[in-house]
């Protein structure tokens, strides 16, 4: 009996030659670096130079946050990744009732300006790459990070990095939205003028896959859904009156790597197959950038285990490795500890060492796509890409990401196949070493990374310094001219720097917002 993959197709005991009927190795596989991108999106790859190693941090207040970024780089990343905490992912300052004991949790928090100069103190902005994981307020911040760039006498030409600023996920995934899809979609297109002019080297966005596959979406479901976002993303940009080739060059993308290694490998491949033919036969998009898929991986965090957390390591290994044969341009890898609290830096410092390893001493870097041609592999792409192209179809037919996560399609789908994932694990189907099989009895005392509940006393003290010390009527002039925009149709990215510039707070711009477009309240479930 054959194997089961992620995405429920069966994985045969020997591929041969038959397993490839009809393939074509032009069509299919081109040549790396060019259309149709399956054996990556740059000609050399790796041999040149590696991925970016980009290790995720942030917890606690700037300052903390600021440490761990130092300690980061001196272990030799190559790209910051930040961590924001729910209020701020929310659009809460850390003094409002709905922030009450979330100030610094999951990530930092990041009330103005001023705590955007700590998070980045000693940081060289024009020469360290930085991506924030924020969406909602994806634009708010960074527009801090260019304000404070610009206050340190650092061009905003010279900026690289990605916000994730990819708002429809949060509708199908992880929640933290707060407009409805019609404003957010603007801030998205705005954002994307905006960069083209002010900030040209920062990519826009970065359309994830990543907590669609951590909240249960099978490999294909992954591919699909976040492809069909990125079509949505980029019809909104059309229709704002942006041409495609302006835009679509900053378009990012961001993947898990799971630990069924094949599957993973394949899925990379089947994605840049997809999109570089999305952006050319739908969009005609003649810039070879523009058809590029060029994405960040993780490794999967929802298959870490609290049980026996050395073994993450194994894991992790195993999916990095996935990353870096199916074609990254960026990497994070988990540490072994984040099952159970935020990463010691012991622990983030070996998961950096493992990126290291595999780039240093392995022979993976020496040729691009080595499994290109493989029976296996090249079967595996094909049916991902046939399964995946089919499941957008059918979220076209609804009449496109939104109007099928308005529906509820997409979360009933993820979470279909999420219950699936628990009962095989429940039966023992699904072998999860360290849980329920090899298990122990043995207890290691392990002492998490705590944050200190005193951090959210401390952010209070700082904003009421802020509003005590900054031009009250400046400020309030330019958080209602925010509003004004946002009732009329310029980009609002403008009127947003002013106010920021002004010293209001993340909240303050959020709420501003809210008075104009509202918060979304989902419908039910399809």
């Amino acid at each position: 009996m054959a194997a089961t993959s992620e995405s429920g197709e069966p994985i045969e005991p020997v591929y041969g030659p038959k397993a490839l009927a009809g393939f074509d190795p032009e069509q299919d596989l081109g040549t790396p670096g060019e259309y149709p991108f399956t054996r990556g999106v740059y000609p050399t790859m790796y041999v040149t130079r590696p991925w970016t190693m980009r290790q995720y941090a942030g917890f606690s207040t700037a300052a903390d946050s600021n440490r761990r970024y130092g300690q980061l780089i001196a272990a030799g990343t190559t790209g910051l990744s930040v961590a924001f905490d729910l209020p701020t992912q929310m659009g809460f300052d850390s003094d409002a009732p709905q922030a009450n004991g979330e100030v610094g949790k999951v990530g930092v928090a990041i009330d103005s300006i001023e705590d955007m100069h700590t998070l980045l103190n000693g940081i060289p902005l024009d020469s360290v790459s930085t991506s924030m994981t924020i969406n909602a307020p994806a634009a708010i911040l960074l527009l801090l990070y260019e304000l404070v760039a610009s206050e340190r006498g650092i061009s905003a030409d010279k900026l690289t990095g990605t916000i994730q600023n990819d708002i429809l996920k949060e509708y199908i995934a992880r929640g933290t939205y707060i407009y409805p899809p019609g404003p957010s979609l603007r801030l998205v297109a705005d954002t994307f003028a905006y960069c083209g002019v002010a900030i040209p080297r920062w990519n826009t966005i970065s359309i994830s896959g990543y907590h669609m596959a951590e909240a249960g979406a099978t490999p294909v479901q992954e591919i699909a859904f976040t492809l069909a976002n990125a079509k949505e993303y980029v019809r909104t940009a059309v229709q704002a009156g942006l041409a495609v080739d302006d835009f679509a060059p900053r378009l990012s993308f961001f993947f898990v790597a799971r630990s069924t290694l094949l599957e993973e490998v394949a899925k990379f491949r089947a994605a840049r197959w997809l999109w570089a033919h999305i952006m050319v036969d739908e969009f005609g998009a003649a810039d070879p950038k523009s058809q590029m898929l060029r994405f960040h991986t993780q490794t999967a965090g929802v298959q870490l285990t609290a049980q026996q957390p050395e073994v993450n390591m194994a894991r992790v290994t195993i999916q990095a490795l996935a990353a870096v044969l199916g074609g990254t341009q960026s990497l994070h890898t988990n540490a072994y500890d984040e099952a159970i609290a935020l990463p010691s830096e012991h622990a983030a410092r070996l998961a950096l060492r493992t990126q290291q390893v595999i780039a240093n001493e392995t022979d993976l870097t020496a040729t691009v796509d080595p499994l290109a041609g493989s029976y296996a592999i090249e079967s595996m792409t094909e049916r991902i890409r046939d399964r995946a192209a089919e499941l957008m179809a059918t979220v076209q037919e609804m009449g496109g990401a939104v109007a099928a996560i308005e529906r509820g399609f997409q979360k009933s789908e993820i979470e279909r196949s999420a219950y699936q994932v628990a009962q095989q694990i429940d039966a023992g189907e699904r072998v999860v070493v360290g849980v329920n099989k090899f298990t122990t009895d043995e207890q290691r005392p392990y002492e998490p990374l705590r944050v200190d509940p005193a951090i959210e006393a401390q952010q209070c003290e700082r904003l009421a310094k802020l509003r005590a010390t900054r031009d009250a009527a400046a400020c309030r002039q330019a958080l209602d001219a925010v509003k004004r925009s946002a009732g009329g149709s310029d980009n609002m990215l403008y009127p947003l720097r002013a106010a920021l510039q002004a010293r209001a707070t993340v909240g303050e711009v959020c709420d501003a917002l809210r008075e104009v477009w509202g918060v979304y309240q989902p419908a039910d479930a399809y």
